[in-house]
């Protein structure tokens, strides 16, 4: 039977049929043949814990009891005043408050636009954005025009607005990164800089140092301009600490999280900043309100099931989990360091990456559907961004998943070298 259905990502013109999901377990998800498939990606990098971890799945079976969706103008609830609390405790120093929405993208178009009504409601506006190149921050107009340009985003290039783009620091030029930051701010019209910290998702898993990241913030500090830090994928434990910056000793003007905050469960995403950024816009001046809601900010439900995430982070040992896995990913990334067949072999916390040599790389490159077939028969949810393969797993995952995933890796590899791929 034809679906209706029009699937994020995918070229229905070229995809196989898609494969019905009837269950979620640990680090697997099973289809409608009862066939096991282990989630090495985490569904988009959102299952922390492992799917169904039984706390979240109980907090909101307890909260469908009491509510459902609450306008949240004029009205709070006890879960996103408990889940506020608990979120400011554990994020950087500095910041005070969180605003509520229900996606990454939104979260970052949330960010930007408190960067820019912060210095429009204090009289000195600023219009500049500064990026990195090859970053991405999201699918509505300002987290694309902020994300590096090209196929993901020409057919809508007439909507986006213009943003400054720093090149990228690679190990050995990173001044380079600086020094284009500081003639930005110099100009004295730099509203913030937004940047994903230590490690640039869909823009090909790269990893860069947290001394740049320190620094970036130093630069931003001394000429007035704001550091916004999209920590959607970073954050929850991924990079190897609850949230990135932590590891550069950062504490961000804005910080955006989402996926992990439910440990993946439901969609909900908060932006967190300053008391100075709040108080630049409570005034008994209506005009300088801050202008964003959406019909589901605060779902009451999807921050209940955030709320038992905070408490499987303080009741659980999350932590050891991830340092071991970690050490289980280093462990079996170490074959392939010498390998000829893959360039750029890296990890950073419970991610690693490493790229197929191949004549044509980018997201674009033919191996990437090839590569993605060919794990999918071996029952492995593994997506190259290209010819990048990267790793993302639940912390759940077990030696043998991971086993599994790494012997898969080396075969394709080997596939595609002798042209059976």
């Amino acid at each position: 039977m034809n679906s209706p259905v029009w699937h994020p990502f995918t070229q229905h013109a070229l995809e196989p049929a898609m494969r019905r999901i009837v269950e979620t377990d640990g680090a697997c998800l099973i289809d409608d043949g009862g066939a096991r498939i282990f989630d090495a990606i985490s569904s988009w990098w959102v299952i922390t814990h492992g799917h169904r971890h039984p706390a979240i799945i109980a907090a909101i079976q307890a909260a469908c009891d009491r509510y459902d969706q609450i306008i949240f103008a004029e009205y709070t609830h006890e879960p996103a005043e408990e889940l506020a609390h608990g979120l400011l405790r554990i994020a950087p120093p500095g910041l005070a408050h969180v605003f509520y929405s229900d996606s990454g993208s939104t979260c970052v178009e949330v960010a930007l636009k408190m960067a820019l009504g912060f210095f429009h409601n204090c009289g000195t506006p600023r219009q500049r954005i500064c990026v990195l190149e090859h970053s991405y921050h999201g699918d509505t107009i300002g987290t694309m025009s902020a994300g590096e340009r090209g196929v993901f985003n020409a057919a809508y290039e007439p909507m986006l607005f213009g943003v400054d783009r720093l090149p990228f620091p690679q190990a050995g030029h990173e001044q380079d990164t600086l020094d284009a930051f500081e003639r930005f701010c110099a100009s004295g019209d730099v509203a913030a800089l937004l940047i994903e910290p230590l490690i640039l998702g869909a823009g090909g898993m790269l990893i860069y140092s947290q001394q740049v990241l320190s620094e970036l913030k130093r630069i931003a500090e001394r000429y007035g301009s704001l550091l916004i830090a999209d920590e959607v994928m970073t954050g929850w434990g991924r990079t190897g600490s609850v949230f990135a910056c932590e590891q550069a000793g950062v504490s961000p003007d804005i910080l955006c999280t989402s996926k992990g905050l439910t440990g993946g469960a439901l969609p909900l995403a908060a932006t967190l900043c300053t008391a100075e950024i709040f108080q630049a816009h409570l005034s008994s001046d209506r005009r300088k309100t801050f202008f964003h809601s959406s019909s589901y900010t605060a779902n009451p439900i999807a921050c209940a099931a955030a709320v038992a995430n905070l408490a499987v982070w303080e009741n659980e040992p999350v932590r050891e989990r991830i340092r071991e896995l970690g050490s289980m990913q280093k462990r079996r990334l170490a074959r392939f360091q010498a390998d000829p067949r893959f360039r750029n072999v890296r990890q950073i916390g419970t991610i690693t990456a490493l790229d197929l040599t191949v004549p044509g790389a980018g997201y674009l490159a033919d191996v990437g559907p090839k590569l993605r077939a060919f794990f999918r028969e071996r029952q492995l949810l593994i997506r190259p961004l290209g010819n990048i393969i990267y790793m993302m797993p639940p912390y759940c995952v077990t030696a043998a998943e991971l086993d599994c995933a790494y012997d898969a890796m080396d075969d394709a590899a080997a596939c595609f070298m002798a042209g059976r791929l």
